[in-house]
């Protein structure tokens, strides 16, 4: 009960995923050793990172990043089929890695990623880690696809937000999961009328300039009786929250994440689970690295507290006290 090594499951959810970096920085304090790791979209790359002993010089550079910067290494390109490119970011995590594998790794790492093309999850458990990171993060509709041994990869987040599975076989005292899809509390909140981020407001922007086309064709130029429009008055009357179709689109597949989790951890009960509540930061909000990563290790403090107290009343009461 009281084994210090521990498989880790890496929850997808953009930026917010630099609370990894605190969850595993507060576990090697602690003297927890990790011997497993898997992880969806930034689970996967922090994992990488993390297997291959790089990942603090990960979160220096990181921890540097401005906004301005984020956004040139998104490498935005409208005509690719994602808003986003990113094989500028991934360049940056290639000179971190270096030329590694998955099997020369220390410990077993699963990369989890979706196959577009079958519609089945994807354990990448050999090859490149960098390959195995550049499919996992391929989040929908935004960052372009990876094509690798034959198949068209996108985010592991799309079926296995929180992948436990993969964590089942690896010989560890305890397995910890870190979702990134927890609850609101415990959060920053949001203002309705917040200003978006750089990246967001591009993203904004081009997801505008597309769905202009149909909004100037027939489907925006529909007639509308009278019952139609006074559905409509009536519904301006209400206090809305201005979200651009960029925010419309990351808030859904929150959302979707959330749910599937929720199926995972029922599935696969971890013995610590550390939420992220989703208003820890924005999912492209990449410049906010210290400020996340101190986030992930207060969650994990108080999580590892409750965990390491509820072993000592075990053994308190195996010892007749």
């Amino acid at each position: 009960m009281a084994g210090k090594r521990v498989a880790l499951a890496l929850g997808s959810g953009g930026a917010r995923g630099y609370a990894h970096i605190g969850v595993i920085d507060e576990l090697q304090d602690r003297g927890y050793e990790i011997v497993g790791v898997a992880g969806s979209s930034m689970g996967a790359l922090v994992g990488g990172l993390q297997a291959a002993g790089k990942l603090d010089d990960f979160a220096e550079w990181a921890k540097k990043l401005t906004q301005r910067a984020v956004l040139r290494l998104l490498d935005p390109k409208i005509t690719a089929a994602g808003v986003l490119r990113a094989e500028k970011i991934l360049d940056a995590v290639r000179d971190i890695l270096g030329e590694v594998t998955i099997e020369q790794l220390p410990i077993p790492y699963t990369a989890v990623s979706t196959d577009l093309l079958t519609g089945k999850s994807v354990w990448l458990q050999r090859g490149p880690v960098d390959a195995a990171i550049r499919a996992s993060i391929a989040i929908p509709g935004v960052i372009t696809p990876h094509f690798l041994d034959g198949r068209l990869l996108a985010d592991g987040g799309i079926l296995d937000p929180l992948p436990m599975a993969p964590i089942a076989a690896v010989n560890a005292d305890l397995t910890i999961a870190v979702s990134l899809s927890g609850s609101e509390s415990g959060g920053r909140e949001e203002p309705a009328n917040a200003e978006p981020s750089v990246s967001a407001e591009w993203l904004n922007r081009a997801w505008r300039s597309t769905t202009a086309l149909f909004d100037t064709g027939r489907f925006g130029a529909a007639t509308e009786d009278d019952s139609d429009k006074e559905l409509v008055d009536a519904a301006k009357e209400i206090a809305v929250p201005k979200l651009g179709s960029f925010e419309v689109m990351n808030r859904t597949i929150d959302i979707a994440q959330a749910a599937l989790a929720r199926h995972t951890l029922a599935a696969y009960p971890p013995d610590v689970l550390i939420e992220v509540p989703r208003t820890a930061c924005r999912s492209l909000e990449f410049h906010r690295a210290a400020e996340v990563i101190e986030i992930g290790r207060v969650l994990a403090s108080a999580a590892l507290d409750d965990y390491e107290k509820g072993v000592e009343r075990q053994l308190d009461a195996i010892r007749g006290r």
